[in-house]
């Protein structure tokens, strides 16, 4: 009766408590993010996020360590369970602690650097640094050496780096594109190839570009590193906008000139996506075929917001234009037939 209720507590622990761990998982820590995503602080919601499965993991290392002590285990078992207990403790520190940094990294640069590119690379190369240390205090902690290893890493570095040549182009091209700030998460770039997009993430091997028709673009960074790029958010993000226009021959210049600039400055005020202190400009440009050809130039403050703004500047030019009477020709054409001869 005695050894049925020594192990029938011992059962009773080693299922309240992991118990009592899922319980802090589902209930308290469900609410506690539901809290945290009405905060505008972000940091309670990096911490609660990095503890995700961790009271669980933790709780049921606790149970096995309390059942083990109370039954009666050779010293070799106890000694091998020990140390697995600490392995999995520390590993799980370590994940635990890599989601807290990789999280905090990426608030921080995102809220504070912006100098700096918040990036799935930097995140990731800082996780896996640290779960790299914790793996070697849990070898370090059962009593493997771990000066051999890193001997080992290091004459065997060569023959790694030789296996994962294209991969470790692609890592250090991507810290190569990172260091020279001349692309960051947002640009929207184009390559000499002709794809482009919005720069959307850069990895560890792979720079990620959004076309506005929201499909993506992988592109190795290798391939980014050594490719003729055009940034049309660098220097800055505004930009201009060259809308073609002509006019009859028969027009009023001066007074082209007067109404375009009026409906272009409108524009601009208005349309969102528009510079509003921008002051547009008209150059003439060619006496064309059939009508004097001049650019009207705008500015958008990204490339996003040029396509609105050309679309309203021209629908509002042609209503302006049929007010005032002013031309807008289109090309003709004289056809010649000639005929048939008689036989």
């Amino acid at each position: 009766m005695s050894l049925l209720k020594t192990y029938g507590a011992l059962l009773l622990i080693l299922i309240l408590v992991p118990s009592l761990g899922l319980f802090v998982e589902r209930f308290v820590f469900y609410r506690l993010r539901r809290l945290s995503e009405k905060s505008p602080w972000g940091w309670d919601k990096v911490l609660i996020d990095s503890l995700r499965y961790i009271p669980t993991l933790w709780s049921f290392l606790i149970a096995l360590y309390l059942v083990s002590e109370e039954l009666k285990l050779p010293k070799s078992i106890v000694l091998v369970k020990d140390k697995a207990l600490w392995v999995l403790f520390i590993i799980s520190f370590a994940l635990f602690l890599s989601r807290l940094v990789g999280g905090f990294l990426r608030l921080y640069i995102n809220r504070y650097r912006e100098d700096l590119p918040a990036t799935s690379l930097v995140v990731q190369v800082s996780r896996v640094v640290i779960l790299v240390v914790g793996v070697l205090i849990a070898l370090d902690k059962i009593g493997i050496a771990i000066t051999p290893i890193l001997t080992a890493l290091g004459v065997g570095g060569l023959a790694v780096a030789l296996a994962l040549k294209d991969t470790l182009e692609n890592l250090f091209a991507g810290f190569h594109v990172l260091a020279t700030k001349q692309i960051k998460v947002g640009d929207y770039v184009r390559l000499e190839s002709g794809e482009e997009g919005f720069v959307q993430d850069i990895t560890w091997r792979n720079t990620i570009l959004r076309q506005p028709a929201n499909n993506l673009i992988i592109v190795p960074n290798s391939k980014l590193s050594t490719s003729i790029i055009i940034n049309f958010h660098m220097p800055q993000p505004e930009m201009s906008i060259l809308v073609p226009v002509g006019v009859s021959y028969d027009s009023d210049l001066e007074k082209v000139e007067r109404i375009t600039l009026e409906v272009a400055r409108e524009v601009q005020k208005e349309v969102e996506g528009g510079v509003p202190d921008f002051e547009p400009m008209i150059r003439l440009t060619a006496f064309g075929d059939f009508s004097i050809n001049f650019n009207v130039i705008l500015r958008a403050k990204d490339f996003g917001g040029q396509h609105l703004l050309r679309h309203e500047f021209i629908k509002r030019l042609k209503k302006r234009y049929e007010q005032e009477g002013i031309k807008i020709p289109f090309p003709v054409r004289e056809v010649y037939l000639n005929p048939a001869p008689k036989n």
